[in-house]
């Protein structure tokens, strides 16, 4: 696509002609809860945010432009050789708009009029002239970073949207993409006024293949007048029963199909 669109998600009127901006985190959100994302999606009850993480971001925004030096030089980040990978950052015109919030690599999957998004960290480019897509990732834990706990499936899913997403602009695509991840050290003697960090790359061999099929569902519930059923594995969906029961007896209302609440 060459014109990008940065309007920010607005909430959906079913049967409408328009097309309908979509994140690939708000994807994300339906996959982890259909309820809680048609609350949000249809009538803008969002889920409670949680603060951003400004040590994240400024570790990401630093790694964007150590990578950018040796973009400039088409040669390859010492990270990069030190792991063997026979690639170089990608220099592209859209570049600085496929990393923009709200805006990033774009494509209407015309089946739907879904307008799928993605802001992404990186993209290299190996010797075959195949694109490799790129996240970075910072934490800080005792234990060396991986991509075991299930909790990760969503980073997972965040970099095959992307590989999706830069197919789907026409583009070749190495399945292996790389997550940069950069772990603070807490086995030293003290702050003075700097965290230290080791860094890991890990290759990551990405499947696309279930996007195209959770567009059709993700629209089927925005076209839905039915809210999704609780979700017994959302957090939040638990909150806002538990919450509502009590409150319902609190004022000594009873409502058919809620189940008595202990006090």
């Amino acid at each position: 696509m060459n014109d990008f669109v940065r309007v920010r998600g607005a909430p959906y009127q079913p049967g409408t002609k328009d097309t309908y901006k979509l994140s690939r985190s708000k994807i994300d959100d339906f996959l982890n809860c259909p309820r809680c994302f048609w609350l949000d999606r249809r009538l803008k009850i969002s889920k409670p945010q949680t603060p951003p993480f400004q040590i994240n971001k400024a570790v990401d925004e630093l790694f964007k432009k150590e990578f950018d030096v040796y973009r400039a030089k088409g040669e390859p980040h010492p990270l990069m050789v030190e792991n063997k990978i026979e690639a170089v950052p990608f220099v592209h015109q859209d570049l600085n708009k496929w990393r923009e919030n709200f805006v990033g690599v774009q494509y209407l999957h015309e089946p739907t009029n879904l307008l799928i998004t993605g802001a992404v960290d990186d993209i290299w480019v190996d010797d075959k002239g195949e694109l490799m897509v790129v996240d970075y990732k910072a934490t800080a834990k005792k234990a060396e970073v991986s991509l075991d706990a299930p909790w990760q499936i969503a980073y997972k899913r965040q970099m095959e949207v992307y590989q999706w997403l830069m197919r789907k602009n026409g583009f070749s695509v190495n399945p292996v993409g790389y997550f940069v991840y950069t772990n603070g050290r807490l086995d030293l003697d003290g702050f003075f006024d700097r965290v230290e960090f080791r860094t890991k790359v890990i290759p990551y061999k990405g499947d696309d293949s279930w996007v195209e099929s959770t567009l059709f569902k993700i629209k089927d519930c925005l076209e839905s007048e039915t809210i999704p059923k609780n979700n017994e594995n959302c957090d939040y969906c638990r909150y806002a029963r538990d919450r509502t029961e009590l409150t319902l007896k609190s004022l000594n209302v009873r409502v058919p199909g809620h189940k008595k609440v202990q006090s």
